[in-house]
């Protein structure tokens, strides 16, 4: 009789070559999966490594190009922050990883998915999520949830001790006093020494930025071309390199961005299953973009769809930390955000310096922006008398307000209540 068969989503680590042999063990034909989704591994190693431990087939699949085109770029259309700072690199990884997942589910006919990530964390969910919403049908087996596994297995050491048994390989070098998780994006360090939120990071934590302090003592200058939101150039002026295509061009800012300390943040954040947590993040490029966009958002976008959007932003980037990436509210999001788009035509430069991005220019033959219109050193374009009527009429409420009161001083309430 033929075996059940559980895709894992596999990375090659203790985990989840424990994982793999648990599985194994447990009578399943154990099928791996492995999303390049721009991290440094040796894929061929991961590869040779699931075989060895049990593995009957092993997918790498390349994701890099979709992450930029199909969750990075999107996601740079709304501006998405989490909690105004997180620019989501991990968030945005995994429901690409889910449906790459599944799509190796249903070619082999697996009744099972299977991953890695722990009860505590965030990425159980984004996976889970996705892999419902993909696949309704869908059984997973999330070991870090499993009674036996949790009774087999304490901890590290214990983990240890069975990769030993079964001839695992475990990498002999001291493991890092904390955990990573790098894509394309960026990089993530948190838990272990890191959870202290008073600990400064050491230097030797930090992989994908140039210190500050190390940087380049002088400007790098970049024009980025947008249609539609989205990047379609990057100019180098600096290095005299130009990028069009969408992985080329980012991978360029992510170097640019390295090379000169740029995108690196420290903040304790709110877990979508209620913890608070401690996360260190470099992303270089995603930081300049969005840099670059916001601004020329200002030269092209109406002022009430770019504050309707704002407030859409922060449900959109809600939605994509908590992992409802593939929703009914998300879809009705992307068509907003798309909508909204459609003007955000042109080019921005800008200069990187010492871990800043600044925007020196920019340039639009969408924009809304008259000069005329502004300029206070000349007449024309706008009757400076209808602004008389303007604030006659925005004042009225304000009146009746105060009126109201029966307040001569309209600060008296504020001046009385800090005498209390």
């Amino acid at each position: 009789m033929a075996k059940e068969k559980v895709v894992l989503a596999y990375s090659g680590g203790l985990d989840t070559s424990v994982i793999l042999k648990w599985l194994a063990n447990r009578g399943l034909e154990v099928i791996c999966f492995v999303g390049d989704i721009g991290q440094h591994e040796d894929f061929d190693a991961i590869k040779k490594k699931a075989l060895a431990t049990g593995a009957s087939k092993v997918y790498v699949v390349d994701l890099k190009k979709e992450f930029v085109t199909d969750f990075i770029f999107p996601a740079l259309k709304c501006n998405a922050l989490y909690e105004g700072r997180y620019l989501l690199g991990t968030s945005l990884a995994r429901p690409l990883l889910s449906k790459a997942q599944i799509a190796v589910a249903s070619k082999e006919g697996a009744k099972y998915v299977s991953h890695g990530s722990t009860g505590k964390g965030n990425d159980q969910v984004r996976f889970e999520l996705s892999y419902f919403a993909l696949d309704p049908k869908i059984k997973v087996i999330a070991p870090w949830k499993d009674k036996d596994f949790l009774n087999q297995f304490k901890g590290r050491d214990d983990l240890i001790a069975f990769a030993k048994k079964y001839g695992i390989p475990v990498k002999a070098s001291v493991s890092k006093p904390y955990s990573e998780d790098e894509n394309l994006m960026h990089i993530s360090h948190e838990a272990g020494i890191l959870e202290d939120p008073l600990l400064r990071p050491a230097e030797d934590v930090f992989s994908r930025t140039t210190s500050l302090q190390k940087a380049p003592d002088k400007e790098t200058m970049l024009e980025i071309y947008f249609k539609d939101g989205i990047p379609i150039k990057v100019v180098d002026k600096t290095n005299k390199v130009t990028k069009t295509d969408p992985l080329g061009l980012f991978m360029h800012l992510n170097k640019v961005g390295s090379e000169n300390g740029i995108g690196r943040l420290d903040m304790v954040e709110n877990r979508y299953i209620g913890i608070k947590s401690r996360g260190v993040y470099e992303t270089p490029g995603a930081t300049i973009l969005w840099t670059a966009h916001r601004d020329l958002e200002g030269l092209a976008m109406d002022r009430e769809v770019m504050h309707i959007r704002d407030m859409l932003t922060q449900k959109f980037s809600e939605l994509v930390y908590n992992g409802f990436w593939f929703s009914p509210e998300m879809d009705f999001l992307m068509n907003a955000f798309d909508k909204s788009q459609e003007a955000i035509d042109g080019m921005v430069k800008v200069a990187l310096y010492k871990g800043n991005v600044m925007t020196v220019g920019r340039e639009s033959d969408r924009k809304l922006y008259d000069q005329k219109f502004s300029s206070m050193h000349e007449e024309g374009g706008f009757n400076t008398e209808d602004s008389k009527g303007f604030i006659s009429v925005s004042a009225i409420r304000l009146k009746a307000h105060y009126v109201a009161l029966g307040e001569k001083d309209p600060y008296a309430w504020r001046s009385k209540k800090a005498k209390k």
